[in-house]
């Protein structure tokens, strides 16, 4: 029951996001409002649009991430993963091996265990519509900000003429959003996760002296 409510939830914002994706007047209109209080902070009056979507795609990840990072047991998470792996190989081993009496025990258990998985993914399903929410009207202001700009060409390592506005298979500006946010992204993620496994650790080694 739990999972098929944020399964709805999900869907919902994803509705959301594609109305804002292909309807040009409510994409303009979200991404004025939320221009109103991004514009004067990083918009450069679009002097320095490259600066402009790193600083967002930036912001952006980092909402995300740090949203994500305080709802997630990250030890838990791993323990879990591990154990699930371990399960799955036991479980192919006993399929070669045709061992009957194991197979039906481990299937038994097989319920339990992706219940427990099941559990983990709910928890990141319900993180998604929070950021999802977030990130629809701010991507809404970015497709406007490029949209006004006088001049969106600039200068990129294998052109000296690269038009933010052009279109390969999706708009230059998604594509270099992209190229800034995704690295960005596993560098913060893979930050905070170590954090939390070091702190852990401490906490483990404390409780042991």
């Amino acid at each position: 029951q739990q999972f098929k409510e944020t399964s709805g939830s999900v869907a919902f914002v994803f509705i959301m996001a594609i109305f804002v994706m292909f309807d040009n007047n409510l994409r303009t209109a979200l991404g004025k409002i939320v221009g109103y209080g991004l514009e004067p902070i990083w918009g450069f009056d679009g002097s320095f649009p490259v600066v402009s979507l790193f600083i967002t795609g930036a912001f952006m990840t980092t909402l995300s991430i740090v949203v994500r990072h305080f709802f997630t047991d990250y030890v838990k998470q791993a323990r879990s993963q591990k154990i699930m792996s371990a399960f799955n190989k036991e479980m192919q081993a006993a399929r070669k091996e045709n061992n009957t009496y194991k197979l039906k025990k481990m299937l038994e258990l097989q319920p339990k265990m992706m219940e427990e998985s099941m559990k983990q993914t709910t928890t990141q399903m319900k993180l998604m519509p929070v950021t999802m929410l977030i990130i629809i009207p701010i991507f809404a202001w970015l497709a406007v900000f490029v949209g006004n700009l006088e001049s969106a060409v600039i200068t990129v390592p294998w052109s000296n003429f690269a038009d933010l506005k052009e279109t390969y298979v999706l708009p230059a500006w998604v594509l270099l959003h992209s190229l800034i946010s995704v690295p960005f992204g596993q560098l913060l993620s893979r930050g905070l996760r170590y954090y939390s496994f070091k702190k852990r650790l401490n906490e483990l080694k404390a409780e042991g002296q």
